[in-house]
């Protein structure tokens, strides 16, 4: 899919220690929040593998240091499911791309990760991270996670919670299947008119991957 759809220059977001294979003539830099050192830091458990030095050190949610309309291609693997703001992250990967530019998605299927005992989270519920922002529901984000995935006890959640909080982890906030994922993009679409060309939506055994092309506004 990489060598079909990727073409000229972009980023992939996040790529820590899983790139996506590329093709080899296209020009490829790599976006992270932090440095690589931080990285190792907040991940001690991914010491074994090698990480990808970042080329650019910006929220990969906003892009502020990309100009608009600049990039042929966004990659953001394992990424939307960090976003406090999902919706704005789309708006802001789209903004960075050419029209005709590809945004290349791949999102865990929470029935098939540690996020299996998880609530789906409701398009509702995205909808409101996107008019009030992430904050509101920030708490609660790192609660569920706390109880359902790290599986603490009821009296240490809090606690847990406030930890994850304080050093920022990011964990995921949001959980779908590829049915509630289409939903959200075709809210976007058809509701906020995002330019949002749906190329695929393909199952990849614990993933599903999301092409989109941008269209015409």
């Amino acid at each position: 899919m990489a060598a079909k759809y990727l073409t000229g220059t972009g980023i992939e977001i996040g790529a820590l220690h899983s790139p996506l294979p590329v093709p080899d003539d296209i020009d490829i830099h790599y976006v992270d929040r932090i440095t690589i050192e931080q990285l190792r830091q907040q991940y001690p458990e991914l010491t074994a593998y090698k990480f990808v030095e970042p080329d650019i050190i910006d929220d990969g949610e906003q892009l502020t240091s990309i100009p608009d309309t600049s990039l042929d291609f966004v990659i953001a693997n394992h990424v939307i499911e960090h976003c406090q703001n999902p919706i704005f992250s789309l708006e802001n990967w789209l903004r960075v791309l050419k029209v005709d530019g590809v945004l290349y998605i791949a999102v865990p299927d929470k029935r098939y990760t540690f996020d299996c005992d998880r609530p789906i989270t409701p398009l509702e519920h995205i909808i409101r991270d996107y008019e009030e922002g992430g904050s509101w529901s920030e708490q609660f984000h790192y609660e569920e996670w706390a109880r359902l995935v790290e599986k603490a006890a009821d009296s240490d959640v809090a606690t847990r919670a406030k930890n994850l909080l304080d050093i920022n982890y990011s964990i995921h906030f949001h959980v779908w299947t590829q049915i509630e994922f289409l939903e959200l993009l075709l809210y976007c679409r058809n509701s906020l008119s995002l330019p949002i060309e749906l190329e695929l939506l393909q199952k990849n055994q614990m993933e599903f991957i999301v092409i989109i092309r941008k269209s015409i506004a």
